[in-house]
């Protein structure tokens, strides 16, 4: 796989029943490429679907070659069932990045939400607002899934953005790093 200079990122909203995929093109301004849903109720084997999910992550990777590979981490809900069923989907799409040696980055519902509208409990809609209007969107899917998908990817591409990120990697605390960053320190 062959990496591009402008660094594409994959972002995946889980699902057993819709799972929502993303193509971000970072960069100093990031771009929409692609994003859809993988519907899958009409396969009624819960292997069957996560198969799908295996193959159509793979498709992706090797149809857009992202650098990045960034996933919503299910929330917590009251249905143990829908939890373990999630964790699948979200595993099965995990190990497909991992195949690629894709590094792998999940974000919580409410993180994505806060990055993208500033409001962790934001509504879907909401988040769809803001995206459209920070990537200058025109169209809005028909599915919610797509658009949490690109959420998750533009969330990844603040996180990569942040001027303290680079500067901030592998140290423990702020005397670390104003040691290591004693320019970035105002004195009065």
């Amino acid at each position: 796989m062959q990496m591009s200079k402008t660094p594409i990122i994959l972002g995946i909203d889980p699902g057993t029943q819709i799972l929502g995929f993303a193509i971000l093109k970072g960069g100093s301004k990031p771009s929409l490429i692609h994003m859809d849903v993988l519907k899958l109720t009409k396969e009624k084997d819960i292997y069957a679907r996560l198969q799908l999910i295996h193959a159509k992550i793979i498709e992706l990777i090797e149809k857009y070659e992202p650098a990045h590979f960034a996933i919503e981490a299910p929330f917590f809900g009251k249905n143990v069932q829908s939890m373990l069923k999630l964790g699948r989907a979200q595993g099965v799409a995990i190990a497909a990045a991992m195949q690629f040696k894709l590094p792998v980055t999940e974000y919580a519902p409410k993180k994505v939400k806060q990055s993208i509208t500033g409001n962790g409990n934001a509504d879907k809609d909401m988040v769809w607002k803001m995206l459209e209007r920070i990537l200058d969107l025109k169209k809005q899917p028909q599915y919610f899934d797509a658009t949490d998908a690109l959420g998750v990817a533009l969330c990844h591409w603040y996180q990569m953005s942040s001027p303290v990120m680079p500067a901030a990697k592998g140290l423990k605390g702020w005397d670390a790093f104003l040691a290591k960053n004693p320019g970035r320190q105002k004195l009065k």
